[in-house]
C-alpha cells in the first residue's frame, strides 16, 4: 500500500501485538529476501487492515533509522553485522528481544538523539534525516513530512487536529464539507494555527515556530495578538511564534518550502546558515570556517545527495571542502 494514500484511522496507534507482528514480517523478509510468496503473504497481511500498514511503515522507518544511525558511527559495522547474524539464528522471541535491544542502542548511538528514536517510533507520522514524505489523510488533507519530523493526527467527530513533535510540515487542505465545521487546526510547541481552504509550511524549531503561508490564509489562534484576537497570515506572509509573541517574519533567505520538491532555493544566502539547513539533512558534522561564513550564495540546490552538492560550492564560492571522515566535513578559504 502507498504511503501517499493510506487511509489512516483517526488515532492511529497499533496495538502491540500488531507491532509484533510486523517486526515478525520484518525479520523473516531480511531472512528470506528472495521468497516472493513471503513477499505476497506480508503484503497481503499489511492490505488487511490500515492498522497492519501503520504498524508497518513504523517498524520500517525505526529499523532505517537504527541502520543508518549505526553505520554512521564508525567501529560499528561489525556489531551490526553480529546483530543480524545472531538475529537470524534465533526464534522468533529471541529476535524480538533483541530487535528492542537495538533499537534502544541504536537511538542513543548518533550525536546523543537518544529520544529522537522513540518519538518516531510512537508518531503517526515520521520522517529520518535526509527523508521525505507526503501523506494523504482520511479527509483529503496532504500532509508532507520534511527531513527527521514527526507529527500525530488527531481527527474526531469534534475536531480535525495535527500536532507537529518535531521538525518541519507542509499542509494543503481543501474546500470540504468538514472545511468550515471543523477547521483543520495545527498545534506546535509554541503555538495553534487554524486553516479551512490553505497550503502552508510549519516548521518548529527550539525557541520558536515559524509559519510560512504560500495560498490562502492561515490564523494564528494562539498565542493571540496584543488585541486579543488571532492574527490572520495571509499569502506570501511569514510570521514568528513564541509562547508569548507573534511576530512577522524577516523575509527568508531561502524558499520557504522548496524542500518538497527535494530543493534548497537561495536567495542571497550566508554560507554558514546555508551550511546549517544542509546539515538537517545529512549525519554528522558540517561547518566553515568564521572567516568565509558570510560569503553569500543564491541558486537551486538539489538534496538527494549533499556530498554532489556540497561538491558544487568550490565552483561559485572562494572555499574548499576538508573531509576529516565521511561524517565530518568543513569548508575553509581557498589557499
Amino acid at each position: 500500500m502507498d504511503n501517499a494514500t493510506m487511509n489512516l484511522r483517526a488515532h492511529s496507534s497499533p496495538d502491540h501485538r500488531v507491532v509484533k507482528q510486523a517486526i515478525g514480517w520484518l525479520l523473516r523478509l531480511r531472512n528470506n529476501t528472495g521468497n516472493l510468496k513471503l513477499h505476497q503473504q506480508c503484503e497481503h497481511w499489511r492490505t488487511a487492515h490500515p492498522e497492519h500498514e501503520l504498524a508497518w511503515q513504523r517498524v520500517q522507518s525505526l529499523q532505517q533509522e537504527l541502520t543508518a544511525s549505526l553505520c554512521a558511527v564508525p567501529g560499528t559495522q561489525v556489531a551490526l553485522h553480529t546483530l543480524e547474524t545472531s538475529a537470524q539464528r534465533l526464534g522468533r522471541r529471541q529476535a524480538l528481544k533483541l530487535l528492542s535491544g537495538a533499537l534502544l542502542i541504536g537511538t542513543a548511538a548518533w550525536l546523543g538523539k537518544d529520544q529522537i528514536g522513540w518519538q518516531q517510533w510512537n508518531a503517526d507520522f515520521a520522517t529520518a534525516t535526509g527523508e521525505r514524505r507526503g501523506y494523504q489523510l482520511p479527509d483529503g488533507t496532504r500532509l508532507r513530512l520534511n527531513t527527521d519530523s514527526a507529527a500525530n493526527l488527531d481527527f474526531t467527530a469534534q475536531q480535525r487536529l495535527i500536532t507537529l513533535a518535531r521538525g518541519e510540515i507542509m499542509v494543503t487542505c481543501g474546500a470540504t464539507p468538514q472545511a468550515f465545521e471543523r477547521p483543520l487546526r495545527v498545534q506546535s510547541h509554541h503555538g495553534m494555527f487554524e486553516a479551512s481552504v490553505a497550503r502552508f509550511v510549519i516548521r518548529q524549531d527550539n525557541d520558536c515556530t515559524r509559519l510560512s503561508v504560500t495560498r490562502g490564509s492561515v490564523a494564528i489562534l494562539a498565542p493571540r495578538s496584543a488585541d486579543g484576537t488571532p492574527t490572520l497570515v495571509q499569502a506570501g506572509q511569514s510570521y514568528l511564534v513564541t509562547p508569548e509573541h507573534v511576530t512577522l517574519a524577516p523575509p527568508l533567505a531561502m524558499e520557504a518550502g522548496a524542500w518538497v520538491d527535494g530543493l534548497i532555493v537561495t536567495r542571497d544566502m550566508r554560507l554558514a546558515d546555508f551550511l546549517k539547513e544542509v546539515n538537517r539533512y545529512r549525519r554528522g558534522y558540517l561547518a566553515c570556517a568564521s572567516g568565509i561564513a558570510d560569503l553569500r550564495l543564491s541558486g537551486v540546490f538539489r538534496l538527494e545527495d549533499t556530498d554532489k552538492l556540497l561538491a558544487i560550492l568550490p565552483r561559485t564560492l572562494p572555499v574548499q571542502l576538508r573531509y576529516r571522515t565521511r561524517w565530518w566535513v568543513t569548508l575553509e578559504r581557498q589557499a
